[in-house]
């Protein structure tokens, strides 16, 4: 099965899920304060659909299912779904509907604090949805980390870093006074935000003073390289038949040692030297030029360190060695601490692992404003490379989980036609004791589309530059 295949099942999968779960939470309270839903769709059916139970096949077949008052069916735009709660401006943009009596078993006929719970229900069961999965991620397969402190190698630092005081090799262990217990991701977000850094330098802890705006987040891990890298040695883990690298001779194992008269100790030093040589083949370059660029020597040991090769390896047309570097969660595997959970005991964790990641998230969500932050919107092509290549329950869950958050995050924000902004007008009645007007709300409802549908536009626009470049 292709890569690209695997990736949109998983996809396709995830989004289906929590599209329907989160209308779920919608239905729920629905009929939970006796509102009637007219319709309640996975992915939106624009013009036509691809399954209702109103389907004069599936009316024949099941009578009785088709003459439920809610038409259940699946769209064919996957920009995700929806229910369609009768007595209300939504998606749907029914306003004929509102021009009639209000009927007892109408959204606009139930008390605010009734409403304000159908609106909020979607939100509240993505994010439910996200704690329950972290959960049981704990109880099926446990925790890996690998502690700051054991990675003796240490870090390899951008100029960015090397600015406020970090070198080569420091490995940070506190921020702030707290102290960095392992690494993951968090640690980039944990030095954006500190104002100082305490780093342990050849055995001796050294306190770095931080600058006092802080450090931009998007600005260290989208430089190349990034603000601080792991220090991996330059150890071949496997290599593909007939490329480039094995016709050169180098095999799993293999340590390099230097490319064009340049030591190399760790992977970064590698991937830097390749930075610099494929911005100049990528650039206007002269045929000769091109062909000359393309000839790598390359100094290498074999597996046991027993020979040293020297070799000029001719580069292919996509600029690919055609190995695989070892990657450090293998060069650290003895490092790593695992922990396994009863199921009690994963429901408290989960909360907290699901607590903390809404709180990156939300932090982070200033980035968006920012040019960079709205370069790195993206959309099915973004999310869809969040996937592994290969099919792996814990991390699909791990990310459907994550993605939750996400969906839980954006559908509260007070942006018209979002449930944010039904919630916000919710709010303003409370205060005011008297709703907007069903004009208002349309026209509402119409300008939270066109934001939204610009949105995706750039999205889908990041992504498409993303793969032609």
């Amino acid at each position: 099965m292709s890569v690209f295949l695997i990736k949109t099942l998983q996809l396709l999968l995830c989004f289906a899920l929590l599209i329907v779960l989160h209308e779920g939470g919608h239905f729920f309270f629905s009929k939970l304060f006796g509102v009637r839903v007219e319709k309640f769709f996975m992915f939106f059916d624009w013009k036509f659909h691809l399954f209702s139970t109103k389907d004069k096949w599936f009316a024949r077949l099941f009578p009785k299912v088709a003459a439920n008052e809610t038409e259940y069916g699946i769209g064919w735009i996957p920009l995700g779904g929806y229910v369609k709660i009768s007595g209300m401006i939504d998606e749907s943009l029914d306003t004929e509907q509102m021009k009639k009596p209000v009927q007892p078993d109408e959204f606009r006929a139930k008390p605010v604090w009734q409403r304000f719970f159908i609106m909020v229900g979607g939100v509240l069961v993505n994010f439910l949805l996200a704690l329950f999965i972290y959960a049981m991620i704990l109880f099926t397969w446990g925790s890996d980390s690998l502690p700051i402190r054991s990675m003796t190698d240490g870090f390899a630092y951008n100029t960015m870093a090397e600015e406020v005081g970090f070198v080569d090799g420091d490995i940070p262990v506190a921020a702030d006074g707290q102290p960095i217990e392992a690494w993951d991701g968090t640690v980039y977000r944990i030095l954006s935000k500190a104002k100082t850094v305490t780093v342990l330098r050849d055995g001796t802890e050294v306190t770095l003073q931080m600058p006092e705006e802080g450090l931009n987040l998007l600005d260290m891990i989208e430089t190349d390289p990034r603000f601080l890298s792991v220090n991996v040695p330059a150890v071949v883990d496997s290599v593909l038949p007939g490329t480039p690298a094995a016709l050169a001779g180098i095999e799993k194992g293999s340590r390099i040692l230097a490319v064009e008269d340049t030591p190399i100790t760790w992977w970064g030093d590698f991937d830097q030297l390749m930075g610099r040589k494929n911005d100049v083949l990528a650039s206007d370059c002269s045929h000769e030029d091109s062909v000359r660029l393309r000839i790598l020597p390359m100094i290498f040991t074999n597996a046991d360190g027993s020979r040293t090769d020297t070799v000029a390896i001719q580069l292919s047309e996509d600029y690919k060695l055609g190995f695989f570097k070892l990657a450090y969660q293998y060069y650290y595997r003895d490092s790593y601490i695992h922990r396994d959970y009863g199921f009690f005991e994963s429901i408290p964790a989960g909360i907290a692992y699901g607590w903390e990641t809404l709180k990156g998230y939300v932090s982070d969500l200033r980035y968006l404003f920012s040019k960079k932050g709205a370069q790195s919107v993206g959309s099915f092509g973004t999310i869809g490379n969040l996937f592994p290549s290969a099919w792996n329950w814990e991390a699909f869950w791990n990310i459907t989980a994550f993605i939750s958050i996400i969906l839980a995050v954006m559908n509260i924000l007070p942006i018209p036609g979002l449930d944010g902004g039904h919630i916000l007008f919710l709010l303003v009645e409370a205060v005011t004791r008297r709703p907007p007007s069903d004009k208002f709300m349309e026209y509402a409802q119409y300008a939270g589309m066109i934001l939204l549908f610009a949105l995706m536009a750039l999205a889908l626009f990041n992504d498409a530059m993303k793969f032609i470049f």
